[in-house]
């Protein structure tokens, strides 16, 4: 389930743009602010099942647009990228500092 949450957490940060203020509203309650569906059918006084039915239309909404557009995708593939070359970088500095010390050798 947390899985599921962050995914949509990230998956909100990328397309909320694209959705309706009370869809915005119904995934901040629910994903960020921790609401039960109760408490938002309440809040919004409408019934548990219509704000279930939203937030599900809302989290299909998210994934298609994920699968055309490929944002978070993206985004995750460019972290790791970073990851690596601040790793590799690292590496590279050590590796120099050595040659350095080689060459003072002489």
């Amino acid at each position: 389930m947390l899985e599921k949450t962050t995914r949509m957490n990230l998956l909100f940060d990328f397309y909320q743009s694209l959705l309706t203020p009370k869809q915005r509203s119904y995934m901040v309650l629910y994903y960020l602010d921790d609401y039960s569906l109760g408490e938002i059918a309440e809040e919004y006084e409408v019934s548990r099942q219509a704000v279930y039915d939203n937030i599900k239309r809302t989290e299909a909404m998210l994934e298609e647009y994920e699968d055309k557009l490929h944002l978070l995708e993206k985004f995750q593939k460019r972290q790791e990228i970073i990851k690596k070359l601040k790793h590799d970088l690292h590496h590279a500095e050590e590796v120099k500092k050595l040659i350095d010390e080689l060459d003072q050798l002489d």
